[in-house]
C-alpha cells in the first residue's frame, strides 16, 4: 500500500485529484474503476453516447477519451520519473488532444475497451516499481512531480470525472 503524496510532489492543482483518493490499496483502486466504467457506461446508446449536457461541453464519447488520453500523458510521466529521467516534461493541452481525437466516431464500446487497454498498461508499469521508484521525482508542466503524485493522479482524474458523467450525463 502506498501512502498519499504530500504538497510539494505535485501541481496544487493537481490537489482536487489527488484528495479524492480514499486511502487503501492504489493498484486496487486503479482496477476496480475499469469495472465500475464498464459497468456504468458499457450499456449506453450511441445516443446517449453523444450527448453533452451543455453546448460547448465535450460528448460524453469525448470525456471518456479524455479520461484515456489523461491516463496515457500521466503514465508516461510516470514511467520517465519513475526510470529517473530528469528532463523536464512539458503540460498537453486538453481540449487540443480532444479536438483532434474525434472521439465521437468511435462507439461506446471501443471507447471502453480503449480505457481498459490503456489502464492494463498502467497497471502492469505501476507493478514493476520498487519504492525508490516510487520516491522519484521529475518536473512536469515546469512544476515538482514524484512518481507517487502521478499514479494518484490518474485514479483521482478517473474518479472526478466519473463523478461529472454521473452528475451531467447521466441524469438527463
Amino acid at each position: 500500500m502506498l501512502k498519499k503524496p504530500q504538497a510539494g510532489e505535485y501541481a496544487t492543482h493537481f490537489e482536487t485529484y489527488i484528495q479524492k483518493v480514499p486511502e487503501g490499496n492504489l493498484s486496487s483502486l486503479l482496477e476496480k474503476q475499469v469495472d465500475e466504467i464498464i459497468q456504468l457506461l458499457g450499456n449506453l446508446s450511441e445516443e446517449d453516447g453523444a450527448y453533452r449536457y451543455a453546448e460547448g461541453k465535450w460528448s460524453l464519447k469525448e470525456v471518456l477519451g479524455h479520461i484515456s488520453d489523461t491516463e496515457r500523458v500521466m503514465s508516461y510521466r510516470l514511467l520517465r520519473i519513475a526510470r529517473g529521467d530528469t528532463t523536464p516534461l512539458p503540460g498537453f493541452e486538453e481540449n487540443l488532444f480532444v479536438g483532434h481525437a474525434k472521439a465521437d466516431r468511435l462507439t461506446v464500446n471501443e471507447l471502453l475497451q480503449d480505457f481498459a487497454a490503456v489502464r492494463i498498461a498502467t497497471l502492469s508499469l505501476i507493478r514493476q516499481l520498487d519504492d525508490d521508484a516510487w520516491e522519484r521525482t521529475g518536473t512536469c508542466s515546469e512544476h515538482p512531480c514524484s512518481a507517487l503524485a502521478l499514479a494518484y493522479i490518474i485514479a483521482g482524474h478517473a474518479i472526478h470525472h466519473v463523478a461529472i458523467l454521473q452528475e451531467r450525463y447521466l441524469q438527463k
